[in-house]
């Protein structure tokens, strides 16, 4: 402990990450939600401070997340910085990968800040530049575009050792 799960926006963090908690008896923290009850929303935070500001919180919300015995979900830039990529090193990190066919369903109607303008294409280049960062800090990766969460959970409970 803890798990970190890391990837691209709608790769399932969240909804893998509960799952993930529940089988391990373990709290589970994502980091979007904590910087969403301390600071609002983080599309207001974009908008109002820009996302240079946002990273900074986000650094401090993620620092304090990885201390924890948790699974944490991280978001979906957390990884840019050096700092967290540092915190990283050594802890279970898991990426969950997801094609760009089976994410456009899941990011309809978001509030995604960086997707506002540019839909799928901008999320595509998106990871195109996050996949080396994420392929960096994984010690396991598993495609979430096609497979049940319980499947998921059960792959990354098995490949890490089982329950805690």
């Amino acid at each position: 402990m803890p798990i970190v799960l890391v990837g691209p926006m709608g790769a399932g963090k969240s909804r893998v990450g509960h799952r993930l908690a529940e089988s391990v008896g373990a709290p589970f923290i994502d980091t979007d939600l904590r910087i969403i009850e301390r600071y609002g929303p983080i599309e207001e935070i974009f908008e109002r401070e820009g996302e240079e500001y946002f990273r900074i919180v986000e650094r401090e919300v993620v620092a304090e997340a990885l201390r924890e015995e948790a699974v944490i979900s991280l978001g979906g830039g957390a990884v840019l910085h050096a700092d967290t990529r540092d915190d990283l090193a050594g802890l279970p990190v898991v990426w969950l990968k997801v094609s760009a066919s089976a994410v456009a369903p899941r990011l309809v109607g978001g509030n995604r800040p960086l997707l506002a303008d540019g839909g799928i294409e901008r999320w595509s280049a998106i990871l195109a530049q996050r996949r080396p960062v994420y392929e960096a800090v994984a010690k396991y990766s598993i495609d979430t575009s096609r497979r049940s969460v319980a499947r998921i959970v059960d792959d990354i409970t098995g490949h890490f050792g089982g329950t805690r």
